[in-house]
């Protein structure tokens, strides 16, 4: 069963067909560690985000980083989060954390407070 898509409310545009949802500690942990790519229209949804924080140790490649409230609202974007060395260490009130390919969220104008539908 295909996991749920992500779409911007206000434009109506999709971020992702298709979510992986890890439900485990070890899971969220990991997320996409050790992943070769991570193909145009797939992400991740990693909820909750420990700490509202993400780390790009053992990442192969970039992602746009989407920290979302728990009414999955948008807190804060990170786009184009280098492999290996970048770091996000808080985000004050992110519940989750949408990972998308790189450059998945430069056309959107994602701003504070946009509503991200997840289902």
């Amino acid at each position: 069963m295909p996991g749920p898509k992500a779409v911007h409310v206000r434009t109506g545009k999709l971020l992702a067909e298709e979510l992986d949802v890890p439900h485990t500690f070890f899971g969220r942990g990991i997320g996409l560690m050790f992943r070769r790519t991570l193909e145009p229209g797939r992400g991740m949804w990693i909820n909750p985000c420990e700490g509202g924080s993400v780390t790009m140790i053992f990442m192969r490649f970039p992602i746009d980083a989407v920290f979302l409230d728990r009414k999955e609202r948008v807190k804060k974007v990170y786009p184009k989060l280098p492999p290996w060395w970048g770091v996000v260490w808080f985000v004050w009130g992110a519940q989750s954390v949408l990972e998308l390919p790189s450059g998945s969220t430069a056309d959107l104008d994602l701003q504070p407070g946009d509503e991200i539908h997840i289902g």
